[in-house]
């Protein structure tokens, strides 16, 4: 009978493990457009939140440590503005920003550390998304200089769902081979099913320069995280616990429009 016990019990924590694993977490940086094009509404609103995209499930965030915008080289804080709202039933951000004049605006996001019991570890999420404007696009492939961020060097708006993404995994201002990519489709309302579990997260691995692709298969936000282990580690409970560093960036892709 002990013996039976035992079996059920390793089969439960398997089967938890095997569905932890389906579950990606990614930061999470959505705007409600990435083209500000002539005659639209200049307000742009961003949702920040810590997630699982696909499967529409959120995890509380403390409000971030810092999130900027960069324009035309200026960087300007907005952390100040960010209001608290809900992303999946769980705690998130908002803001409400006003798009004034023609420029590719470089948004992005630095959370506290977020403790992860069942990785053991923490997890730090860079994020960020490009958003353009009245049809101004130089800059869109200069690096943010942040700890670790995706170059894009596929343009990140104005593309069609069908295109290929590429970007270049960066760590501390340098290329990173091998890196692991995962990737995830914003499941916003919910209707998209995936056949299996392997099928929730795409998995891609940068070449021996950094650089990955993926082939985009449908309209909407796909977000794009690089995971890499940071060198230093941080005290939980007075052990020192590995850090996740991710690179995250949130690209949108749309359908073709016929007459």
């Amino acid at each position: 009978m002990r013996k039976k016990t035992k079996v059920l019990f390793t089969a439960g924590v398997f089967l938890l493990m095997m569905t932890g694993n389906a579950l990606a977490h990614f930061g999470m940086l959505v705007p409600s457009d990435s083209m500000v094009m002539q005659g639209d509404k200049q307000k742009v609103s961003l949702n920040i939140s810590f997630s699982h995209p696909f499967e529409g499930i959120g995890m509380i965030m403390v409000k971030p440590a810092k999130f900027s915008v960069v324009s035309d080289g200026k960087v300007q804080n907005l952390l100040g503005a960010l209001k608290e709202t809900k992303v999946f039933e769980n705690t998130a951000w908002t803001i409400n920003y006003k798009v004034k004049r023609p420029g590719v605006y470089a948004f992005f996001m630095e959370p506290e550390p977020y403790w992860e019991p069942a990785e053991d570890c923490f997890i730090i999420h860079y994020t960020k998304t490009v958003i353009a404007s009245f049809g101004y696009e130089d800059g869109w492939d200069e690096p943010l200089g942040l700890k670790t961020e995706i170059v894009p060097l596929t343009r990140p708006f104005g593309l069609y769902a069908g295109n290929v993404f590429q970007g270049v995994v960066m760590l501390d201002g340098k290329p990173v081979p091998g890196s692991i990519v995962e990737v995830e489709y914003f499941n916003q309302d919910g209707k998209a099913m995936a056949p299996t579990d392997y099928m929730v997260t795409q998995t891609v691995k940068a070449d021996m320069n950094g650089v990955f692709t993926y082939a985009v298969s449908k309209s909407g936000w796909w977000g794009f995280a690089a995971l890499n282990g940071s060198d230093k580690k941080m005290k939980y409970k007075g052990e020192d616990k590995d850090v996740e560093l991710g690179a995250v960036i949130w690209v949108e892709f749309v359908e073709w429009q016929q007459k």
